[in-house]
């Protein structure tokens, strides 16, 4: 069914800023509307007390409705600083600039809006069931508990996730002079406080901590008023001894909603209906007014209803998915809060800021640079350094960058021999100035080997072929170091090169495949045959055997796999591993083996150049490997001698939960690191020089492996110290390409062209 482009009656479920913004946009555009609001609740009912807006959102709303941004803007309280206070100690960075107002007073302005405009607005009203059959278009605005979502849940198909803390909405009557993060140790745990003025008399303040440090603090006990006046003397010092007061305030736990359908018919979804995303980076309200801001836009320039609804959630959903992914890095940061406690003061304040990421080093240093610069000496950088150029030391080895060139599959070898292919796509990331250099997974048998075309060192000429490889770096790019990747395929061995059909099985010429537990990969791969004690003796003794001759080689580092659910991946995960022997059940048990073949390898290799392990810290699937596990198996690898764990997440079932956000392993290196005081490299979603300056200035990662960006741009190391203007130590151009050692000027100046504007 295809509905009108223009639809006359519109029926709004919900009297948020959303809902209310929508219902006022539709009737400005086309007065002929009859817009119905339908809330549930009185129009001075609200919770929550402050709201904050972003430059962008109210550049939008002053182009869409000026009458709307000239009455918010004459009631906005703005400020620069962040204020970061722990153990006493106030840090304050500024030049972030807020604005923001009372909910209650952008509810009043929004009302007064809509009855200019005619929209009708129905307060203390349940919507009726059944309004797609007599409007036009519903727009469901009825927030994170939506009855629409869950009445067409087979549509929309809603995943809703719970976290860890709990949390309650309070004010002060007093305004906080910046953006205020307390912290405070008390006997029970961690509590935190999120401040910020929201009038010229009051503030929003919001505490939060851990769901077991709120039970063990006694606040699932006590009134809601004696948990207000708690909070109060826990946090006395930044309330300057004055009370706070509720709004019908509860404990509450943060739930995360994302929808795979954001429409079902002429109902859309809008606001914290369709996403939620956590409030430590404030963009409820801004991303509910933004939906609303697109999907009128949609209505206005689409040929039918059923294209504007499509159009609208193509828009949205990358932009709420990206700030899904910033709210989900926050949320856990404060979640883990407890990990960081120990960092120096700066360094934490500086690990808070860019916690979501969307602060970074860069854009934090042009808005204060004397507060980064602080915090990089600190660090240890010297001066002009960018972090990444400071080097790293594992064992023998001096790396001089935090840049690695992840493994990557090339299935690009002949008999397990690394050709000219090879030579030259390793070679060009040696010359493009990462600190070191890593091979893909390299097999220590022909029956361990993912395709035809994986590279092996299970024979001497393998070995003649790769000491080529090793010969030229160290020969051409002095000072990058190469590591090999050693590993075994498991049961996802035997399968088709990359691009002809990833883990799919070969058609012909297949070979036998082993696991720990005979559980194929998928239905359509072999069944393995499960290793006996016989068969796990050989097997480590391929490991050491292809060790030996990688040290003859002139590898720098070696690095096990053991991670992606490959063979020893798939010992440790407890969804691959079902053998009742010693060497399944307990996570110690599941241990075992791998760390057999760790102790077998680091015997052979040379004491002086360090080893590593790659794990997955994650399986994203449910009753697979949790953080906690990923914790154990580090610190298991670290007690017996790994320099580092490479820490990535996934690929060790087919079957993957589509959790949002999950390419996002850095928090899960991040609590490795701290958990276990082993160096950790991260790997996955960091793709720009000041993602890898930030990880690393906030002590959340040693190294960082980049794959893609390196295959994109073989010299982005290079490229990244040219961005930055940076040619000193860690740093090394090639004579012949020092030519090309300044960012060249592009001369352009056309500028990205405005989106349609909806003001008249």
């Amino acid at each position: 069914m295809e509905w009108t482009v223009n639809p006359l009656r519109v029926a709004v479920i919900g009297g948020g800023p959303g809902g209310l913004y929508a219902a006022a946009l539709l009737k400005r555009l086309d007065p002929a509307r009859e817009i119905t609001v339908w809330e549930r609740n009185a129009p001075d009912d609200t919770f929550g007390f402050g709201v904050v807006l972003s430059d962008e959102t109210l550049g939008g709303i002053e182009h869409a409705d000026p009458v709307v941004y000239e009455a918010m803007q004459s009631e906005f309280v703005r400020w620069d600083d962040i204020d970061i206070v722990r153990r006493g100690v106030r840090h304050t960075s500024g030049g972030h600039g807020f604005a923001a107002l009372g909910r209650r007073r952008l509810l009043d302005i929004l009302h007064n809006r809509c009855r200019a405009l005619g929209v009708d607005l129905r307060f203390r009203t349940q919507a009726p069931v059944g309004l797609e059959e007599t409007y036009d278009l519903v727009i469901a605005a009825d927030g994170v508990n939506s009855a629409t979502r869950g009445a067409h849940a087979h549509v929309f198909r809603p995943h809703v996730t719970s976290h860890h803390c709990r949390y309650i909405w309070l004010a002060a009557d007093f305004p906080f002079d910046a953006f205020r993060f307390e912290i405070a140790g008390t006997e029970h745990g961690v509590m935190q406080l999120h401040g910020y003025p929201y009038a010229p008399d009051a503030s929003t303040v919001i505490i939060e901590m851990r769901e077991e440090v709120w039970g063990a603090a006694g606040f699932d006990e006590v009134t809601p008023q004696e948990s207000t006046e708690s909070c109060a003397k826990i946090f006395a010092e930044a309330l300057r001894g004055r009370p706070l007061r509720s709004n019908n305030s509860t404990w509450t736990t943060f739930r995360t909603v994302v929808n795979d359908h954001w429409s079902h018919g002429n109902t859309v979804l809008l606001g914290d209906a369709a996403h939620t995303a956590h409030f430590s980076i404030g963009s409820g309200t801004k991303l509910a007014v933004e939906d609303a801001l697109a999907l009128t836009a949609c209505l206005e320039e689409q040929p039918s209803l059923e294209r504007a609804l499509a159009a609208y959630e193509a828009e949205r959903k990358p932009v709420v998915a990206s700030t899904q992914r910033a709210a989900r890095a926050s949320l856990e940061w404060f979640e883990n809060l407890g990990l960081y406690l120990d960092q120096p003061p700066r360094q934490f304040a500086f690990n808070l800021l860019t916690r979501s990421r969307r602060v970074t080093h860069d854009n934090l240093r042009l808005r204060d640079p004397r507060f980064t610069g602080a915090v990089e000496r600190e660090f240890g950088c010297p001066p002009g350094t960018p972090p990444m150029f400071t080097p790293f030391r594992l064992r023998g080895l001096t790396l001089r960058n935090r840049v690695v060139v992840s493994p990557m599959d090339m299935y690009s070898a002949t008999d397990g021999i690394p050709g000219d292919f090879h030579l030259v796509h390793l070679g060009a990331r040696a010359l493009g100035g990462a600190g070191l250099v890593m091979t893909e997974m390299v097999c220590v048998s022909p029956e361990g080997r993912i395709t035809p075309g994986c590279t092996g060192l299970y024979s001497g000429r393998q070995a003649e072929a790769w000491k080529r490889i090793t010969n030229f770096v160290h020969a051409q790019s002095p000072g990058t170091a190469i590591g090999l990747q050693l590993g075994h395929s498991g049961r996802k061995g035997s399968t088709k090169l990359m691009w002809e059909g990833i883990d799919e099985p070969l058609s012909e010429g297949n070979w036998p495949v082993v696991a720990p537990s005979p559980i194929p990969y998928r239905p359509v791969n072999q069944t393995p045959r499960e290793l006996g004690r016989a068969q796990l003796t050989d097997i480590r003794e391929q490991f050491t055997g292809a060790a030996w001759r990688a040290a003859r080689a002139g590898f720098d580092l070696l690095e096990l796999h053991c991670a992606h659910g490959y063979l020893l991946s798939g010992f440790l995960s407890p969804l691959t591993n079902r053998r009742t022997d010693a060497y399944g059940g307990s996570l110690a048990k599941r241990l075992r083996f791998p760390l057999e073949v760790f102790d077998a390898v680091r015997e052979v290799w040379p004491q002086e150049r360090p080893m590593t392990v790659r794990i997955s810290a994650t399986d994203w699937a449910e009753g697979g490997t949790t953080t906690e596990d990923a914790v154990e198996i580090a610190r298991a690898f670290a007690a017996h001698g790994a320099d580092a764990i490479d820490v990535s997440t996934g690929q060790v079932v087919a079957e993957e939960h589509p959790e949002y956000g999950r390419s996002y392993q850095t928090p899960y290196a991040d609590r490795i690191r701290h958990e276990t005081g082993v160096p950790v490299i991260a790997v996955g979603a960091i793709s720009s020089w000041d993602d890898v300056n930030s990880l690393i200035l906030a002590g959340r990662t040693d190294l960082c492996a980049l794959a893609r960006p390196h295959l994109y741009d073989p010299h982005w190391t290079l490229h990244a110290a040219a961005e930055q203007g940076y040619d000193g130590p860690g740093v090394v151009w090639p004579d012949p390409y020092r030519a090309g050692s300044r960012r060249p000027q592009t001369g352009r100046t056309d500028a990205p062209k405005p989106r349609l504007s909806l003001g008249t």
